[in-house]
């Protein structure tokens, strides 16, 4: 079966985030989970899509990691589309359905560029508790107090669009750039947290809404260059937070201190998100996993 390496949210090579994308061939199903995982964790990138076509412009997309399924990738998905694109599969300035264990999201193609639905906003909770927050920055290697006495006025919540993350904000880029991760300890407070990782994010900054980076070591990614899912409920966070209202359109800037400059693009709209960005095909090649 066909697979291709591409890099999404970037118009450049070797930047942004990469993706493995494997496309079956037609009429064929999926291989076994367990084949899947070992696929992903051979390709070695965070998620690896698995395309199964369906008709009439409907496709049924599975997210894998080295280390588990996930119910969906915001990266991977722009990367699946770009190389569906890519193989003809699909044409250009068009409207495509992607079946995901996060639900039936629709995904524009127009001029290269994908724009995909996020699944529906939720906000799981917030973190208010001094001890909870103390915790959580330290373990993300900050100082809570020092945050805080240096202006810090929102709190980190647990937000989903596809896959929960903790939002945490930081004061400053310097602060964002300084952050260094106990893994361990942070793979403890996912599951704890029952939520994929931390996305931090600053609004430092006039080139964008928010520059960020995200931490998600329990599915065996230190760190990710760009998350379509991600900044997808950072919008929503930032709805509830009143630094983005109804109707705009914002820009994330990831993976700068990967060297992996990424640009997310994302809309909100009567509380409806979407999420998009360009990608480039890196590699492409035949994958014999079945």
């Amino acid at each position: 079966m066909k697979f291709y390496i591409v890099d999404a949210f970037t118009q450049e090579k070797f930047g942004g985030n990469p993706a493995g994308v494997v496309i079956l061939p037609e009429g064929a199903d999926f291989p076994s989970d367990e084949l899947m995982v070992k696929t992903a964790a051979e390709l070695r990138y965070s998620e690896t899509a698995f395309i199964k076509k369906l008709e009439n412009g409907e496709f049924n997309i599975r997210y894998f990691t080295p280390a588990a399924e996930v119910d969906l990738c915001g990266h991977a998905t722009i990367a699946s589309f770009k190389a569906l694109l890519y193989a003809g599969i699909i044409e250009d300035n068009a409207t495509y359905i992607n079946h995901t264990l996060s639900g039936d999201l629709e995904i524009v193609v127009n001029n290269g560029f994908v724009l995909m639905d996020m699944a529906k906003p939720v906000r799981i909770g917030s973190i208010v508790n001094d001890q909870a927050l103390e915790e959580l920055y330290t373990i993300m290697g900050l100082d809570y107090a020092d945050q805080k006495a240096r202006g810090l006025e929102m709190n980190p919540q647990m937000i989903s669009t596809g896959l929960p993350d903790i939002m945490m904000p930081v004061v400053s880029l310097a602060d964002l750039e300084a952050i260094a991760p106990n893994f361990p300890a942070l793979s403890d407070l996912s599951k704890r947290y029952e939520v994929v990782g931390v996305h931090a994010f600053t609004l430092d900054g006039d080139d964008a809404t928010c520059h960020v980076r995200n931490f998600a070591p329990l599915y065996d990614i230190d760190e990710e260059a760009a998350t379509g899912t991600s900044n997808g409920a950072l919008t929503y966070y930032g709805y509830l937070n009143g630094f983005v209202k109804d109707g705009d359109d914002c820009k994330f800037i990831q993976g700068e201190k990967m060297q992996r400059p990424s640009q997310i693009l994302s809309n909100i709209k009567d509380e409806k998100i979407k999420v998009g960005g360009d990608a480039v095909i890196l590699a492409e090649g035949e994958i014999h996993i079945a």
